[in-house]
């Protein structure tokens, strides 16, 4: 199965991106003020450049893991289905969570983790997406914090991929496919 062409426009820049993570870390640093250490956990594949970056400007000793779930697979479309791929490594009992989602669109995802999370026993557990899609919502939940509310658009970048590809983006762009 051959994959369609498309061009990327850009959405939202890295200079935005930059400015908007550390106006969250500042908000982030002073929720969990109180923290011996910010377990922050990545939503694997496509969190890792937000997270990396997040982490850096945080003001909080913090222990980072990582979860990966899919709904996707290859595709444009959420299969509703989520699927843990890679568990946490460590508990995090009675510890100060953040979870770090890269887009929050039928909120199937966010969801299912937050609740496996929550069984776990944390002592506070907040997430954080950079992007959110509330127009594709299916699932009532939203992240605590949200780096820029987009429209219903096909979008990669900033670790965020299509078919594995353009992860490697500075800025977000939006898919747009064309003819042949």
């Amino acid at each position: 199965m051959s994959q369609k062409k498309y061009v990327i426009d850009q959405m939202i820049s890295a200079k935005s991106i930059a400015a908007r993570i550390e106006e969250l870390s500042h908000e982030i640093s002073s929720e969990f003020s109180s923290t011996n250490k910010l377990v922050v956990v990545g939503l694997l594949r496509g969190s890792f450049v937000f997270i990396a970056d997040l982490v850096r400007e945080l003001d909080l000793p913090v222990e980072v893991d990582f979860l990966e779930a899919s709904s996707y697979g290859d595709g444009m479309e959420s299969s509703r289905e989520v699927r843990i791929l890679k568990d946490l490594r460590g508990a995090i009992e009675g510890r100060d969570v953040l979870v770090v989602e890269d887009i929050v669109d039928t909120g199937f995802t966010l969801s299912h983790v937050i609740a496996l999370l929550q069984s776990r026993n944390p002592a506070k557990l907040k997430s954080i997406a950079l992007l959110d899609k509330p127009t594709r919502r299916e699932v009532d939940i939203c992240a605590d914090w949200i780096g820029f509310e987009i429209p219903d658009e096909f979008v990669v970048g900033y670790g965020i991929d299509y078919a594995q590809r353009n992860r490697n983006l500075g800025y977000i762009g939006k898919v747009r496919f064309i003819e042949d």
